[in-house]
């Protein structure tokens, strides 16, 4: 069966414009949950937890991972699932029926970042971080406290990889490396530009 590869952490990791060139380097689809939902609600996913609340959004998102983790689309000579990049919000993964889902439809790989690159990454757009939001809290600190609750969470990951200090395209080759070592079955078959950043793009 064809794999999924998740891509999962804490805002400002990198999640999606990693999984978008990951995708590309494999020449696989790509999925996205925050952006699937925010098509869905027709909004932004900061005003749907404005307008609507936390616990409309997270209802959102189980829906859509449920979908996103299920076979899906399948090729249409072999009748296998489609292989996928699958980015998800940097909570979605706390759910327990979230984690259960992604973790038996593919490999779970947490990207992090210490908390001071994070806080620099997002430092132009605090407001668009709902999350971040709470009780008039320092940037920083708050940070520090999701980070911590959800510690435990990214810790199921499979791969952790650190975005701290490396560019996307070093991202990409650290996870491929790292998927090698755990998972040599997947790596043999992907194709042979992926691990060369410099070769043909879809």
């Amino acid at each position: 069966m064809a794999p999924k590869l998740i891509l999962t952490g804490f805002m400002a990791t990198g999640k999606s414009t990693v999984a978008r060139h990951l995708a590309r380097r494999l020449g696989w689809r790509l999925l996205d949950c925050d952006a699937e939902i925010s098509a869905r609600a027709g909004k932004p996913i900061h005003q749907i937890f404005r307008d609507s609340g936390e616990a409309h959004f997270r209802a959102m998102e189980r829906s859509v991972i449920a979908e996103m983790s299920s076979g899906g689309r399948r090729c249409a000579r072999c009748g296998h699932p489609r292989p996928a990049v699958i980015a998800t919000g940097g909570g979605a993964i706390v759910d327990p029926k979230n984690y259960a889902a992604l973790r038996d439809s593919g490999v779970i790989i947490c990207l992090s970042a210490r908390p001071d690159v994070i806080a620099r990454r997002i430092s132009a757009g605090v407001k668009a971080r709902p999350m971040l939001a709470h009780g008039g809290m320092p940037v920083k600190q708050r940070i520090a406290e999701l980070m911590e609750e959800r510690h435990e969470a990214y810790a199921r990951a499979a791969i952790t990889i650190d975005t701290s200090e490396r560019t996307v395209d070093q991202v990409v080759d650290a996870i491929l490396d790292a998927l090698a070592d755990a998972y040599p079955t997947i790596v043999q078959a992907l194709p042979s530009t992926a691990h060369n950043p410099h070769g043909p793009r879809k």
